[in-house]
């Protein structure tokens, strides 16, 4: 891989993994730790789940300053303290032997992989519009298809390697992986994005307001998303382990029940990033958006094989979501002000995902149950659909020369 560029995707690509495997080993391991730690941690899932709060807090305040930083040390640097720093906080938590331990490891972790999404996604979409072709829509897609392989594989290698060798091994082998990574990373050579699109067009003049109500869809629905997507993945193993395969011995299995329901999202974000290289925004999300309620409304009630593909269906939904998502704000906003953008948003977006562990963990020790949780999740999918239908819908994202047009200047669609 010769291509300067092409190798930077990569990089980011593989830190995507990293950055959702991470944050979701616990979910996964608390089924094992329960079992195998008594002692040290206690037998009740929601207060073992409940120590990732801190990590979820972080990695959303985190987010903020990640544009100054970035400024400051360069998105080389902020890249390697990605990998060095979120594998170091794993292998810390896998060796902590009592619940304050776990918990302040947890959130290093989650300050490390709060570089990721702001200064990775910029990266990426730099990137991708420097590369031949300039198929940024895609590359956006693969990369969330990437961040979904993260989500995926973390229930199965998780229950796995837990079952196997103890939990400990959950936390420390994907740790010192990213190290390695991180280590191949360092000789990378720093990618001069600048020099890489001399020659491109330069980035439309969007109608401000247009630009406004754009950013205001995307950071309201970056609090509910954030929320929303946290929230599911989290409570993805325990909803098989409640519904499908509640015995200890069969933590394997659901593990590969979680990984089946959430390859979905993987291929649809695939799907996805090629699809808005080709279709508004809008007419992408909606769909997506439309089948939230009813998918979570009906998990809160259904028992055996039927959650498998509803679990799928709402996987497809969420994962589809972020893709559509990362690319607002490469449409509507000038690549001067978007990794600010991006550490706002994601900061917003990563402070809803805050509150899923605590919320997932509280109403279930309450109710004994998901379903109050998934009833939950179905309001917020609601007002999902609401910011869909509020986003703008104009054919100048597919072709920005249209944008210099007086109807779109003046705020209008084009006649078609």
């Amino acid at each position: 891989m010769h291509d300067p560029a092409a190798r930077q995707i990569a990089f980011v690509n593989i830190a995507h993994v990293f950055t959702h495997y991470g944050l979701l080993i616990l979910a996964t391991a608390v089924l094992g730790m329960v079992d195998q730690a008594p002692a040290a941690f206690g037998q009740e899932y929601g207060p073992i789940l409940a120590l990732g709060t801190g990590m979820f807090v972080l990695y959303g305040l985190g987010s903020l300053p990640m544009g100054w930083l970035a400024a400051r040390f360069g998105r080389k640097a902020m890249m390697t303290g990605f990998f060095l720093g979120t594998g170091g906080a794993m292998m810390l938590a896998g060796l902590a032997d009592r619940p304050l331990t776990l918990g302040l490891a947890l959130a290093l972790m989650g300050a490390f992989s709060a570089i990721y999404h702001p200064i990775g996604t910029a990266m990426l979409v730099e990137a991708a519009a420097a590369a031949p072709g300039g198929k940024v829509g895609r590359a956006v897609g693969i990369n969330g298809a990437f961040g979904n392989m993260g989500v995926a594989l973390a229930p199965v290698v998780t229950a796995l390697v837990a079952a196997r060798l103890g939990w400990h091994w959950a936390f420390v082998l994907p740790g010192a992986l990213s190290v390695l990574v991180g280590l191949a990373w360092l000789r990378e050579p720093a990618f001069d994005a600048a020099r890489a699109a001399a020659g491109a067009k330069p980035f439309p003049e969007i109608p401000a307001a247009v630009v406004r109500r754009a950013v205001t869809v995307l950071l309201t629905i970056a609090a509910i998303s954030g929320l929303v997507f946290n929230a599911f993945t989290l409570l993805i193993p325990k909803l098989m382990e409640e519904r499908l395969a509640d015995s200890p011995d069969l933590l394997p299995v659901v593990g590969m029940l979680a990984f089946l329901a959430t390859l979905c999202g993987g291929v649809t974000q695939f799907t996805v990033g090629r699809m808005i290289d080709r279709y508004t925004l809008k007419r992408v999300f909606l769909p997506l958006a439309l089948v939230q309620l009813p998918c979570l409304a009906l998990l809160s009630v259904v028992q055996g094989w039927l959650v498998l593909p509803l679990a799928g269906l709402m996987a497809a939904s969420i994962f589809g979501q972020v893709t559509v998502n990362e690319t607002m704000t490469a449409r509507y906003v000038a690549p001067a002000l978007r990794v600010k953008l991006y550490s706002i948003r994601f900061t917003i977006g990563f402070l809803g995902a805050a509150a899923a562990s605590p919320l997932i963990g509280l109403l279930h020790e309450a109710t004994g149950g998901l379903a109050a949780a998934l009833l939950v999740l179905a309001g917020f999918g609601a007002v999902t659909f609401l910011c869909a239908l509020a986003f703008p819908d104009r054919p100048e994202e597919l072709q920005p020369e249209l944008w210099a047009q007086p109807q779109a200047q003046a705020g209008l669609a084009p006649a078609e």
